[in-house]
């Protein structure tokens, strides 16, 4: 696996732009070939998401490009939302010259506020002559979709001769099933019609598995692409995929909002890995080891308590515990036994800004890891006055 530069663009067949006008922002991209999507999973699921989903539905998959807006989730609008999404599709398709129904449509930001389509409209204008193959390209499309982020969260890879590249947005209302999160990934590798298993199985070890503040957002969706004009093995396909998911969920933990360190949570040793999974999800939502986290405390009875309470099944004698960042790693807790006199060493490394946490539950072989940061003072500043 080799990373490359220029995000989406790095696949040949796509090309991209984005705008941005304070708050509110357009990005396009154009792209001929296949497509499959994952949405969140929130019973209140926005306008252009059912959109979208239709138009999936009716190409079979035929895809010509993606519209999204940032500002405005266009979600719990109603009627009008989805007259709305439909018109954001239509722009793109007038556009492209393609039919509304070969393209997919995104939106993120302010839930229950309508689209400005004449906004959007004017913006769109404005990107048109932009689009292009360039590497920045892809970042002008990424930052376009920013909200509360502070950096464009992009990669792009190269293996056993296709390429695969994608972008994202996402900061807060993030939580597993997916996050307040715009994701989208070309690639130019040929798997078949089948593309959907793969893009699950991808999300369900990354974006699935992330978490920032436990709210789930009604707008997630994942979008992949594929021109399919390189043949390629299916396990290196899945291989490349989980490497640009996992990836894209590390760039959205270490940007969540206000956020000064990310977590990585790893639990080996479960009964099953969905009790592994129960249990990394379940210290990466605890708003008392994200605390801890942000103070560098290393309270680590906070993380056991987390893994007791997720329904994972495991003996608590049998628990090992450690962390570890770039300064180092320390055995808090060995089978059960607390470890003495390591406490000032743990704070130490709690000093990085990436920490990572190992929990080995001892009682069978599952595993799984979970993505998530800290929660500093600046989240409840961010959050308190997003629409004021």
């Amino acid at each position: 696996m080799r990373e490359i530069d220029g995000g989406i663009c790095a696949v040949p067949g796509v090309r991209a732009c984005g705008i941005k006008r304070g708050r509110y922002g357009v990005a396009m991209i154009a792209c001929s070939g296949y497509a499959a999507g994952v949405f969140t999973r929130n019973r209140v699921r926005a306008a252009p998401i059912e959109v979208t989903i239709d138009h999936l539905r009716r190409s079979g998959g035929r895809t010509e490009g993606i519209i999204a807006n940032s500002g405005s989730a266009n979600a719990y609008t109603g009627v009008r939302g989805i007259r709305d999404a439909e018109r954001m599709a239509g722009i793109m398709a007038g556009i492209l010259g393609c039919s509304p129904e070969m393209i997919s449509v995104a939106s993120t930001g302010v839930i229950g506020r309508y689209l400005d389509l004449d906004l959007i409209s004017s913006l769109a204008k404005e990107v048109v002559p932009s689009l292009r193959t360039s590497p920045d390209a892809s970042s002008d499309a990424a930052r376009a979709i920013m909200t509360t982020d502070t950096r464009v969260k992009e990669i792009a890879v190269e293996h056993e001769g296709f390429h695969m590249g994608g972008i994202c947005k996402g900061a807060g209302m993030i939580e597993p099933d997916m996050a307040t999160m715009l994701a989208f990934i070309y690639t130019d590798a040929d798997v078949g019609p089948g593309l959907y298993p793969f893009l699950k199985e991808a999300v369900d070890v990354s974006f699935n598995m992330l978490t920032v503040d436990g709210d789930t957002s009604t707008n997630d969706t994942v979008l992949l692409t594929s021109t399919r004009m390189v043949e390629c093995d299916p396990d290196s396909f899945k291989e490349a995929m989980e490497y640009v998911c996992v990836s894209l969920a590390r760039m959205i933990a270490r940007d969540g909002e206000g956020a000064t360190k990310a977590m990585e949570v790893e639990v080996t040793g479960a009964a099953s890995s969905e009790d592994a999974r129960r249990a990394a999800k379940s210290i990466a939502r605890s708003n008392l080891v994200k605390a801890a986290l942000y103070g560098e405390d290393p309270n680590w009875g906070r993380i056991v308590c987390a893994a007791g309470r997720s329904g994972a099944e495991f003996d608590p004698t049998k628990i090992s515990l450690s962390i570890s960042s770039s300064i180092g790693s320390v055995l808090l807790v060995d089978r059960g036994i607390i470890v003495d006199g390591v406490l000032e060493e743990a704070k130490k490394v709690m000093s990085s800004d990436e920490i990572f946490i190992h929990i080995d539950l001892g009682a069978g072989a599952g595993s799984a890891r979970s993505f998530g940061c800290d929660l500093s003072h600046e989240y409840v500043n961010i959050n308190a006055k997003y629409t004021t």
